[in-house]
């Protein structure tokens, strides 16, 4: 066969290759937009990081949006507003089973999830001199449990019913209950985001500050009223001067997309947070669990096709009950 030949045959390919990936992206959006959560919170920089990587990496223009959260994030998806969002799972599957307090009766069976997150712990913050060093400390206080429809404004409430805890709770964005926890307008900030939590961070860093979980009394009470969540320790030196490990609860959170994503949209968002664990790192350091073997710490909600098609040829073999 003639050099020409092999030429020929060699630009024939090479068009063909370029033309199924023109074809594959053909149905891709121009935009995306990823729900995320309050400034100040790990959402909002975990969400606009990853937008801007998937714009660079993909070509797509991606936006992070500021929303309540997970619980409004879901039925943003669902709803088919945004294309994509964060959620922690015990929301998404309240929404899932029709019973988010958002859309209630609305079985949110349009979300499909794409990739594992991280855990989100739960974690209280009070300036030292407020006394207060354990969430049974907070009877009586007024605490801010970050924005309504939030994961921290749904079970923080919760969480101190089963203990009964009478505090006084606010909502706020977390950079807004930071700034009212240093001004004496509330007492403590119950949230609940990947660790280190900004906000939390820049307070150990400015001020006198306390942070804590659950006490060995309180966390059995906590683990028995809600089995979905799981035992996590944050180790100490998670945050400037505290040198001391905290006993809390957790859940996981993962990145979903409507049904309609195009599937090679979903394949490459998914591998893109899959196979670069070091670049997600830089996004937030919460994405240390951002790893491919997380991907069974989703129990309910189907793999969007896209996202099937990486994790099997990856080798992980996606139950037909999770397709």
């Amino acid at each position: 066969m003639s050099l020409k030949t092999l030429a020929a045959i060699a630009a024939a390919a090479t068009f063909a290759a370029g033309g199924a990936i023109a074809q594959d992206r053909s149905d891709w959006p121009n935009s995306l937009t990823i729900g995320t959560a309050s400034q100040g919170g790990t959402y909002f920089v975990y969400g606009n990081g990853f937008a801007s990587y998937i714009t660079e990496a993909l070509g797509v223009n991606a936006t992070g949006e500021v929303t309540g959260g997970p619980v409004q994030n879901v039925t943003l998806v669902e709803t088919g507003d945004h294309l994509m969002g964060l959620v922690t799972m015990g929301p998404a599957y309240d929404a899932w089973m029709g019973k988010s307090e958002l859309a209630p009766g609305l079985e949110h069976k349009s979300i499909r999830a794409l990739f594992p997150m991280y855990q989100t712990p739960f974690q209280v913050v009070a300036l030292r001199s407020s006394g207060i060093t354990s969430v049974s400390d907070l009877d009586g206080r007024r605490v801010s449990v970050g924005p309504a429809g939030g994961t921290p404004g749904t079970y923080w409430p919760l969480f101190m019913e089963a203990l009964e805890v009478d505090a006084t709770v606010s909502y706020a964005g977390a950079a807004d209950a930071a700034g009212q926890l240093q001004d004496g307008l509330i007492d403590a900030f119950a949230f609940a985001a990947g660790v280190p939590i900004s906000a939390f961070a820049e307070l150990a860093a400015s001020q006198d500050v306390v942070m804590f979980g659950f006490t060995e009394d309180e966390l059995p009470k906590i683990l028995e009223a809600y089995p979905a969540m799981a035992p996590l320790t944050i180790p100490a030196g998670t945050y400037t001067g505290h040198d001391y490990d905290q006993e809390t609860v957790a859940l996981w959170n993962f990145a979903v997309a409507h049904q309609d994503m195009p599937d090679s949209l979903a394949y490459e968002i998914t591998k893109l947070a899959m196979e670069n664990p070091d670049r997600m790192v830089q996004i937030h350091a919460a994405a240390r669990e951002t790893l491919r073997e997380n991907w069974d710490k989703n129990s309910f909600m189907p793999y969007h096709p896209g996202a099937v098609q990486y994790f099997t040829e990856a080798g992980v073999t996606i139950p037909d009950n999770l397709r």
